[in-house]
């Protein structure tokens, strides 16, 4: 929902959402684009840009279940994760800002807007984005190029997006469809959610794990015993993937793990879900193909970064070793 003031489509905007960032470039107003928050690396140039939000976590040296431990405690507390500069918000004097109200973990949230608002004048126009299926990222896109004055470039941008998602849905209509579970943190284990079950379907998969339209959960290491997935997704938000397969030794050691069928059968991968999958901006659309990929090698390529993914080998090969 937008609110503040009407008129003039904006030529000064602060970002404080990657998949917001995304989107913006994608209109071609990277230009237009002032300030963004720490997370925001994508594309590259917008690293150039002056950071206003900052997280306040710091991962190095921490272990998933101790990341995991200090955001609950905050969030328990009532505490952000994040900090916002004021000021240097002050000082780009913007009249669009791009904020969510979706995850307190993921991204700062118009909560941790408000104070600033307050001093700045005149008040600029705040668009949260909020969106809880695969639909509703790409609905995102469209309300910012009305709002920037790039419908007609959004309509473009969407016309090509859903033409890739029905494509690749027409390859994998008469395949089986593959029973897997998508992994979004590994120690405690939380399940898919949100439009991640959406993606799933597309690209030809099942998963009994999955939340739609609703955030991920903690669930019980039985429960993806009990899945018996074929194909096996660790994708921990905003995780690298050289970190994912460090972290996957994790998973080795619990009960009925070299059980599954996705270990035995060697399809158990690290995949990079900041890039395509936990941030709901353009690159959704890949995340689908590259699911299609893993899902159907044989039948939807994969043309995007080879470093998307990493195959890691079967508890033969001591689990986490890419292959």
């Amino acid at each position: 929902m937008a609110t503040g003031g009407e008129g003039a489509f904006p030529h000064r905007i602060v970002s404080l959402l990657p998949g917001a960032t995304e989107m913006v470039a994608s209109l071609g107003l990277e230009d237009r684009l002032v300030g963004v928050s720490q997370a925001c690396d994508f594309p590259p140039s917008v690293r150039t840009k002056p950071v206003v939000v900052r997280s306040r976590l710091e991962t190095r040296g921490m272990d998933p279940a101790e990341v995991d431990r200090w955001v609950s405690s905050q969030l328990k507390q009532g505490g952000s994760l994040y900090d916002l500069d004021a000021p240097a918000l002050a000082r780009l004097r913007p009249d669009l800002i791009l904020t969510q109200d979706l995850c307190d973990v993921c991204a700062a949230s118009s909560q941790d807007l408000l104070p600033a608002l307050r001093s700045l004048n005149p008040r600029p126009t705040v668009l949260a984005q909020n969106p809880h299926r695969l639909s509703e990222i790409l609905d995102a896109l469209g309300e910012l190029g009305r709002l920037a004055g790039r419908q007609r470039v959004a309509e473009e941008l969407l016309g090509v997006a859903n033409a890739r998602l029905a494509r690749i849905k027409e390859m994998v209509r008469e395949l089986p469809v593959r029973r897997m579970v998508f992994l979004e943190w590994l120690d405690p284990v939380y399940g898919s959610g949100h439009w991640v079950p959406d993606m799933v379907d597309l690209a030809g998969g099942e998963d009994p794990l999955g939340r739609r339209g609703i955030p991920s959960v903690r669930i019980p290491w039985e429960d993806v015993v009990k899945a018996r997935p074929e194909v096996l997704l660790l994708g921990p938000c905003s995780v690298p993937v050289p970190e994912v397969i460090r972290q996957a030794g994790t998973l080795l050691s619990r009960e009925g793990f070299d059980t599954l069928p996705a270990v035995r059968g060697g399809e158990v991968y690290a995949v990079d879900a900041r890039s395509y999958f936990a941030c709901p901006g353009p690159r959704v659309v890949d995340g689908v193909e590259l699911l299609g990929h893993l899902l159907h090698p044989g039948v939807v390529p994969w043309t995007g970064p080879g470093d998307a993914y990493v195959r890691l080998s079967g508890p033969e090969e001591n689990g986490a070793a890419p292959r």
